[in-house]
């Protein structure tokens, strides 16, 4: 409780444009490891993709912000979820752009970051599917981000996006089922 505590002091201060952002990773560095971590292992356990790539990665774009309004230590995870999401896409985007050159093996990106062609398929194909959902439900792809991106529980969703269990519940049950349609429906190359 107490690192939650600190996490809230900090996102606090930060409001109030008095914190340090390289302060606040560090206490939140090892959550945003796991999260990273689930995150490789998730698409098809692609052994080459780097965890610290993805955490420095995704820091650099939640760094970058200015004035950021993260309200709570919830609201901070979603955020780097969406933040790993835009990291990981962008790497699949680039994968498939060096495919077109012909070369269908894994090919590092950045800093020993490499995605394979399947594996940048399906995040784009998810992507894709997410960009549609958003469209139509932003709550439901906020959902499906915190969960399948940020590694966070139904109840860390709920208190993230300020909504009820039960509705993050019902969200994600129709999140999942569009994206995995949009996945099942895809063609395979």
């Amino acid at each position: 409780m107490e690192r939650t505590a600190d996490i809230t002091a900090l996102l606090d201060a930060l409001a109030d444009g008095h914190g340090d952002a390289d302060q606040l990773f560090a206490v939140v560095y090892d959550e945003l490891r796991a999260i990273a971590k689930a995150n490789r292992f998730r698409w098809h356990g692609d052994e080459t993709m780097n965890t610290t790539a993805l955490i420095h990665e995704a820091y650099l774009k939640l760094a970058g912000q200015q004035r950021p309004d993260w309200r709570s230590r919830g609201h901070f995870f979603a955020t780097a979820a969406k933040a790993m999401r835009q990291v990981l896409v962008n790497y699949a985007k680039r994968r498939q752009t060096a495919k077109r050159g012909g070369d269908r093996d894994k090919v590092p990106l950045e800093d020993g970051l490499a995605i394979d062609h399947d594996t940048a398929l399906e995040l784009l194909i998810v992507d894709q599917a997410l960009a549609a959902l958003e469209a139509e439900s932003p709550r439901a792809c906020r959902v499906f981000e915190c969960r399948v991106f940020g590694g966070l529980s139904q109840d860390e969703t709920a208190e993230a996006l300020e909504i009820s269990r039960s509705t993050v519940k019902r969200d994600w049950t129709y999140a999942s089922a569009r994206v995995h349609q949009a996945v099942d429906d895809s063609p395979t190359d």
